[in-house]
């Protein structure tokens, strides 16, 4: 008689069997994210800042700027460094939350400098 000399079979997952459900979990978790966007200084309106919706700011496109900056013409507001001009209604155009100027643009590419958004203080009468 000769005794068997058996080995038990341990089944060890491919790297693809490993990878893809992690690849996947991590594709979910990044896609339920919320949007974030970063948030405007503290001012003395709003001493706790205030954050740049997403649709204007997704990049850290935007800054506060001066009063100087932007130009008020018939037509509409004037970016006075790029010369653009936003009619008044157009939607770009948001109310600013501080009552100061902020202005939303591409920093590269094809549209750098193009407005994104302009946040304007409410007209004084």
């Amino acid at each position: 008689m000769f005794a068997a000399n058996s080995r038990s079979a341990i089944a060890v997952p491919s790297v693809g069997q490993v990878l893809l459900p992690l690849f996947a979990a991590s594709a979910i978790a990044v896609l339920t994210m919320p949007a974030l966007a970063h948030d405007a200084k503290p001012t003395a309106a709003k001493p706790q800042g205030w954050s740049y919706p997403f649709a204007c700011c997704a990049n850290y496109d935007c800054h506060e700027v001066s009063q100087t900056s932007i130009g008020e013409r018939p037509e509409g507001y004037v970016i006075k460094d790029t010369g653009e001009v936003l009619a008044y209604s157009d939607r770009r155009i948001k109310d600013s939350p501080d009552g100061e100027y902020h202005w939303c643009a591409h920093v590269a590419g094809l549209d750098a400098g193009r407005t994104i958004c302009l946040f304007v203080p409410p007209s004084s009468y």
